[in-house]
């Protein structure tokens, strides 16, 4: 008899189990794994993005969203293979979009920068906060945990989003990329900060260069900006810094409701993404900026 109860036992488990199936297959339905391309219209505009879900994304859960955006006349599917994002999303579980600026090459209105996109005043901020909105409806996003990276004119671009959607975004991390326009954020964002040196498109220390797109443009220097917000922040004026061959580390601490700001100084770095081949250096900024992310949320009462 007691070998009987076990065996109902174990059907009644093994039946319970069964009977959560078809709600675990229904809670996965409708869920593109994988990078695929898709639309969302804004001010008029049919806008494209790539959009990549991790293998072990779960419906039930909230995914951290990290947004990447190119640089001027680079594409989504460039930025995806540059970054290395979504290898690091499979294995992190957070979900990546790759949104398209505007214009046959295409571009931010980044405020000064650059092309087509600023001369017809294309509202890329509305566009941001719409693709987030609508990924948010589609998938299970912590609020909390939404970033935005980018390059050159994209890293202009988060720079804004950081001035702009300091409401929604947590943290940025720009790469080779300025701060140039008057910026006003409601809220404390975190900020990591990733330059080359040498970069002769977007000059570390600031200035025009002549390999530019669009109007001649006076860029702000990176001490400016990582000034900026370390103010903004409230963060201690004395950074802890960390040198090694090739790479000055700042990082600053006590900053208000739990953020931060970090520059990644590479020496002799020019306007490449760090740490891929042919940018000559090693330094490991898809991960550095993660770590950087997963350390800084927006606070609880920001929701």
């Amino acid at each position: 008899m007691p070998s009987l109860i076990r065996r109902i036992a174990t059907l009644g488990v093994f039946g319970a189990l069964l009977a959560t199936l078809p709600w675990i297959a229904q809670a996965a339905r409708g869920f593109e794994k994988g990078t695929a391309v898709e639309t969302i219209k804004v001010d008029g505009l049919t806008r494209q993005y790539l959009l990549h879900v991790p293998p072990r994304y779960w419906s039930g859960g909230k995914a951290p969203l990290v947004l990447v955006l190119h640089g001027a006349t680079q594409s989504p599917a460039s930025a995806e293979q540059m970054s290395g994002m979504s290898d690091l999303a499979d294995r992190n579980i957070f979900v990546v979009a790759y949104p398209r600026g505007t214009g046959n090459l295409p571009m931010w209105n980044a405020g000064n920068c650059c092309g087509s996109a600023l001369e017809n005043k294309v509202d890329d901020v509305a566009f941001i906060h719409a693709l987030i909105g609508k990924i948010e409806s589609k998938y299970s996003i912590d609020s909390r945990r939404i970033y935005v990276t980018g390059i050159s004119n994209g890293a202009m671009m988060s720079y804004r989003v950081a001035c702009e959607l300091s409401g929604e975004v947590a943290a940025v991390a720009p790469v080779e990329g300025a701060q140039n326009l008057d910026c006003q954020p409601a809220n404390p964002v975190s900020v990591i900060v990733f330059h080359g040196t040498a970069d002769n498109l977007v000059p570390y220390n600031g200035g025009t260069t002549p390999f530019q797109i669009g109007p001649k443009r006076a860029d702000t220097s990176v001490a400016h900006t990582v000034k900026f917000w370390v103010h903004e922040d409230g963060c201690s004026t004395a950074p802890e810094r960390q040198d090694s061959a090739g790479l000055r580390t700042s990082i600053y601490s006590g900053c208000k409701d739990g953020t931060g700001v970090a520059l990644y100084t590479i020496e002799g770095g020019h306007h490449m993404w760090p740490g891929r081949p042919l940018s000559g250096n090693n330094v490991p900024a898809t991960d550095l900026m993660w770590t950087f992310f997963s350390e800084h949320p927006k606070p609880a009462h920001a929701e």
